[in-house]
C-alpha cells in the first residue's frame, strides 16, 4: 500500500513540475526571414536560428571607425560589457549608427547608452522585466523585451532573439514603418 502512495505522489510531483514548466515557457516559429549578420561583443547568444544569422566578433575599438558596421544588420552587447559600452564615447555612436544595437540582460532600459551624462552604474534599474533592451538612433527607436512569465530559461531567450530578428529584418525593409516594442 504505501509502495502505490509513493507512485501516485511521484507521478503527482512529475505532473505538477511539467505543468509549470510549460507555464514558464512560450514556444514560437523560428525566424526564417533573410540571412542576418549580427556583431556581438561578448559570448554570441545560443540561437535556433544558425542557417538565417551569422554572428561575428566585435570589439568597442572597431565601433570608433566610421564605416566599421556598414557589412552588419546589428550589434549584440551582452551584460558583461554593458558598463563599458554606457561610456560617454560611444553615446553617439549609437545614435547615428545606421544598425542597431541590442544591449543583452540590461534592465536600465537605453539610457545609460544614450544619455552622456550617465553611466550604467549610475543609472536605477528602469525596466526590471526587461532581458533585451534595443536601440535605433538613426530612427530615435527603442525596444524593451522581457522573458515570457519572467523565466528564464532557454526557450524563453531564443524566443526573444527570434522577435528582435524579426525586428532587425523589418528596419532593413523599405516598407518598415516605426516599430516600438515593449514586452516578450
Amino acid at each position: 500500500m504505501k509502495k502505490k502512495i509513493i507512485v501516485v505522489l511521484l507521478l503527482g510531483f512529475v505532473v505538477l513540475v511539467s505543468g509549470n514548466a510549460q507555464r514558464d515557457s512560450i514556444v514560437t516559429p523560428l525566424y526564417e526571414g533573410r540571412s542576418l549578420v549580427i556583431g556581438v561583443i561578448g559570448n554570441t547568444p545560443q540561437v535556433g536560428e544558425k542557417e538565417h544569422v551569422d554572428f561575428r566578433d566585435v570589439t568597442f575599438e572597431q565601433l570608433e571607425d566610421p564605416y566599421f558596421s556598414s557589412d552588419l544588420d546589428a550589434i549584440f552587447i551582452t551584460k558583461e560589457h554593458l558598463a563599458k559600452a554606457s561610456e560617454t564615447k560611444y553615446t553617439e555612436i549609437y545614435q547615428k549608427a545606421d544598425i542597431p544595437f541590442f544591449f543583452i540582460e540590461s534592465k536600465k532600459s537605453h539610457v545609460p547608452f544614450t544619455v552622456k551624462e550617465l553611466s550604467y552604474n549610475e543609472v536605477p534599474d528602469l525596466s526590471p522585466d526587461t532581458y533585451v533592451t534595443g536601440f535605433y538612433g538613426k530612427k530615435a527607436q527603442y525596444w524593451d523585451y522581457g522573458l515570457h512569465n519572467d523565466a528564464m530559461n532557454e526557450t524563453n531567450i531564443k524566443v526573444t532573439y527570434s522577435n528582435i530578428f524579426t525586428i532587425i529584418e523589418s528596419l532593413h525593409s523599405e516598407d518598415s514603418e516605426p516599430i516600438y516594442r515593449t514586452g516578450g
